[in-house]
């Protein structure tokens, strides 16, 4: 009997730990409006982007583009805040047509005031 609740007892918090969502899988979306500069990766694999205040975040493509790094991209923005959010946005490379689908953002280097606030 006390197999059988120990059992019982490990699978429900393994349960409940499986729900559990960590606090860095939190949304990351950037302003476009705070968008200084964009640089696809050689490979096609990711976008650069550097922000105004400094900081610098990195976006793995869903998939490969590898058309990005000759002929730019485009994307229609339709939300009233004018952000991009980790695998929201569907980026089309400008000559070619080719279709992208932006993934996970990891910022790459802190803003000017997060380098400040941590001396």
């Amino acid at each position: 009997m006390k197999k059988v609740l120990s059992g019982a007892a490990l699978l429900a918090a393994l349960m409940t730990v499986a729900t559990v969502v960590p606090a860095d899988a939190a949304k990351v979306c950037l302003s476009t409006r705070n968008m200084r500069d964009t640089t696809p990766a050689n490979d096609g694999s990711s976008i650069t982007f550097k922000m105004n205040d400094g900081s610098v975040w990195r976006n793995d493509l869903k998939g490969r583009c590898p058309d990005l790094k000759f002929n730019g991209f485009a994307w229609t923005v339709r939300n009233p805040d004018a952000t991009v959010c980790d695998n929201e946005e569907i980026i089309r490379v400008i000559r070619s047509g080719e279709i992208c689908a932006l993934g996970k953002f990891t910022q790459i280097q802190p803003s000017r005031a997060e380098k400040h606030a941590s001396r």
